[in-house]
C-alpha cells in the first residue's frame, strides 16, 4: 500500500562531506528506481530543499561516482531550515514537485533537521554519514573508516620524521566533540598519548609522560589530540611554549584538518554506504519513517530519530586504557 502512495522521493546530503556519500546517493537512486519510483537529487542540502533545487535522476545520473569522495549533490549550511518558516517553505516546495518522501544523508545536525521535518508529518529516513562517528543509533558511520586510513598514513609518515630528529609531534585530528577518531588513530598509530574531550588531560602530566618515554629509550614521541579536547593542538602547543624552560622541549604541531574528509572512499565505506542507503529505501517502502538507518552489531538497523537527536553515543574508554598500556 505504501509503495502505491510513494511515487517520487528526494535525496539530499547535508553537513560535512564524508567519503562514501556518493556511494549512498547512488544506492538511493538505483534502489528507488528499482521500486518503481522517480528519484530527485536535491542540491546543496536543506538550502536546496527550501529553494526547490531538485534534479531528476536516473541510473546513468549516478554512473561512475561510487569511487568519488565528497558529494555530487553538494552541501551547505542553512540556518533558515532551523525555523518553522523555513521548514514550511521546504514542505511547500516538495508538495509542488509531488515528492512524497525524503532520504537525508548526514550526521548529527543533518539528522536533527530530518527529525524536525518528520515531526510535521513528512516521511523522512536518515542515513548515518559523518567522519566523527558521534551519531547515536549506529556503531559506525559512512566515512569513518576512510578518514582513519587517511589520518593513519599521515601519522605513520610523521613518526618517521619524529624518530629521525628525536622530536615530539602533536597531531590534531577532527571529530568535533567526540574523541573516536583520535582514540582509534592513537591506538592504531602507536601514539604515546591520546587527548580526547571525554577525558580531561593535565598538560603537566602529559609532559612528564613524554619525558619518561625518552628516558626509557624512545627516539620520538607522538601525541594525538582531538580538535574538541579542552587542550586542543593550539592550546597544548601554547602551554608547552610557555613552559619550555621547565619542560625541556617543545612540540611540533600538525593539524590534519579537512584532508581527512576528502579521501577516496575505501571498500568498507563504499559497501557500508550502499547497504545503509538501500536500507533507507526499504524503510520508505514498508512505511517506516522518522528513523535513522545505521549499522548495529553488523546488521543494518533503524533507530527512531527522536532518540538519535536526544541521546549521546558513548565512547569505549577501555580502549584508551589499552592505548596507555601499549605506549609504555
Amino acid at each position: 500500500m505504501i509503495q502505491k502512495i510513494i511515487k517520487r522521493i528526494g535525496v539530499l546530503t547535508s553537513g560535512g562531506d564524508a567519503p562514501g556519500m556518493n556511494a549512498a546517493v547512488r544506492a538511493v537512486v538505483r534502489t528507488g528506481i528499482d521500486k518503481g519510483w522517480e528519484v530527485f537529487g536535491i542540491k546543496h542540502g536543506y538550502e536546496g530543499l527550501i529553494n526547490g533545487e531538485y534534479v531528476p535522476m536516473n541510473r546513468r545520473s549516478v554512473s561512475n561516482i561510487i569511487q568519488l569522495g565528497g558529494t555530487m549533490l553538494g552541501s551547505a549550511r542553512c540556518p533558515e531550515f532551523k525555523t518553522v518558516k523555513g521548514r514550511s517553505k521546504a514542505l511547500r516546495a516538495l508538495n509542488q514537485n509531488d515528492i512524497n518522501a525524503l532520504v537525508v544523508i548526514g550526521g548529527n545536525g543533518s539528522q536533527a533537521g530530518a527529525h524536525a521535518f518528520s515531526e510535521i508529518g513528512f516521511p523522512v529516513v536518515g542515513v548515518a554519514s559523518t567522519i566523527d562517528n558521534d551519531l547515536y543509533g549506529t556503531d559506525i558511520t559512512i566515512g569513518v573508516d576512510t578518514a582513519l586510513d587517511v589520518a593513519l598514513e599521515a601519522v605513520d609518515r610523521l613518526k618517521v620524521t619524529a624518530s629521525s630528529h628525536q622530536r615530539a609531534f602533536l597531531v590534531e585530528v577532527m571529530g568535533r566533540n567526540c574523541g573516536y577518531l583520535a582514540l582509534m588513530i592513537g591506538l592504531a598509530g602507536g601514539a604515546e598519548y591520546v587527548v580526547i574531550p571525554e577525558v580531561e588531560t593535565d598538560p603537566d602530566e602529559l609532559a612528564a609522560g613524554l619525558m619518561s618515554a625518552y628516558e626509557r629509550g624512545k627516539s620520538h614521541a607522538l601525541v594525538v589530540v582531538a580538535e574538541g579536547a579542552t587542550y586542543n593542538a593550539e592550546k597544548m602547543a601554547a602551554f608547552f611554549e610557555q613552559h619550555k624552560d621547565r619542560l625541556g622541549f617543545a612540540l611540533r604541531v600538525t593539524k590534519l584538518g579537512h584532508v581527512q574528509r576528502g579521501g577516496t572512499p575505501n571498500a568498507f565505506d563504499r559497501i557500508l554506504a550502499t547497504r545503509l542507503a538501500a536500507g533507507a529505501t526499504d524503510c520508505l517502502a514498508r512505511g517506516e519513517f522518522g528513523v535513522l538507518v545505521g549499522l548495529l552489531r553488523s546488521e543494518v538497523s533503524t533507530t527512531p530519530l527522536s532518540e538519535v537527536v536526544t541521546k549521546k553515543k558513548p565512547l569505549d574508554l577501555k580502549l584508551l586504557k589499552l592505548a596507555e598500556v601499549l605506549a609504555k
